[in-house]
């Protein structure tokens, strides 16, 4: 009897020692020791840094890791990060987040709701003040100034909207940059590096409120209907339990910590649940423009 008692104390140690064992082995095998975050930094990365600070803290203090930011010069950057493994977490445009779903199996987990516009963004394309450019058409001969490759409101929507009227951005324009960034494009305009840019309305806004210039700097020529906006998204094969937690974290920053909420997201009022179809619409875009989402 003495020696069964024994043996249960024994097994039963085991079985413990077992599960944390399988416990610590599951966590790291996921990359969750440390939870990193890919976002694409604005014109000064120390500033994105500072921005995301508070979020950071947050899901430090909700999940009970560490946190990494991890900042990218492009979306195609923060795309090939998860890809890789190296990213748990992400911010995505429309169009970076289905190359993402395609690339790096990301998962949408919320989507933004801004005051008037919802979930939905707008692009404009903009010149300088004193420009003779007044319409799309007028675009021929002229520089300008896409956004990245894999932005929607800065480089898949503005194409569409100059192949519609008969644009050819190849051939028909002076010279193309990818800028990297809105705020880098619009400042290309500003400081008249190129003739016209775009940018999505969103940054536009943010840029004008923030005095960064005026309406006397710049004018739009250009704004195209609304189209879905950003999107937060997971890495695939993540933990079900830990993208909920994730998302749970998201679905309520604005009610416990609405200071952070707005250190990087500015009017953002909250987040809300996503499905991966409310891209659709995009995915359709790039079919009419015969972009292969595979090879981008």
């Amino acid at each position: 009897m003495k020696q069964l008692k024994m043996n249960g104390k024994v097994l039963l140690t085991f079985v413990v020692m077992f599960s944390v064992a399988v416990l610590v082995t599951s966590v790291c095998s996921a990359g969750t020791e440390t939870l990193r975050i890919g976002v694409i930094p604005a014109e000064n990365i120390y500033r994105t840094k500072e921005e995301y600070k508070g979020l950071i803290d947050h899901i430090k203090a909700k999940l009970g890791v560490d946190v990494e930011l991890f900042t990218a010069t492009d979306y195609t950057g923060v795309i090939e990060a998860m890809r890789n493994e190296k990213i748990d977490v992400a911010f995505f445009g429309p169009l970076s987040y289905v190359l993402a779903t395609d690339k790096a199996h990301a998962e949408v987990i919320v989507k933004e709701n801004r005051k008037k516009a919802g979930s939905m963004y707008q692009a404009y394309i903009v010149t300088y003040a004193d420009s003779d450019i007044k319409t799309i058409q007028d675009l021929k001969g002229h520089s300008f100034s896409f956004v990245d490759p894999a932005s929607t409101g800065g480089h898949l929507v503005p194409r569409l909207a100059m192949v519609k009227n008969g644009i050819d951005p190849e051939k028909d324009l002076k010279s193309v940059i990818y800028a990297g960034g809105h705020d880098a494009s619009l400042l290309a305009v500003k400081n008249k590096k190129v003739d016209a840019g775009a940018i999505v309305n969103v940054s536009y806004n943010d840029m004008k409120s923030k005095g960064i210039f005026t309406e006397k700097d710049v004018r739009i020529i250009f704004e195209s209907d609304p189209f879905p906006g950003c999107a937060w998204a997971v890495r695939g094969n993540l933990p079900n339990d830990l993208k909920i937690n994730i998302q749970s974290v998201f679905l309520n920053l604005h009610k416990e910590n609405p200071t952070a909420l707005k250190g990087f997201a500015g009017k953002v009022l909250n987040y809300e649940k996503a499905c991966d179809s409310d891209w659709d619409v995009i995915r359709d875009m790039a079919k009419i423009l015969n972009l292969d989402l595979s090879k981008s």
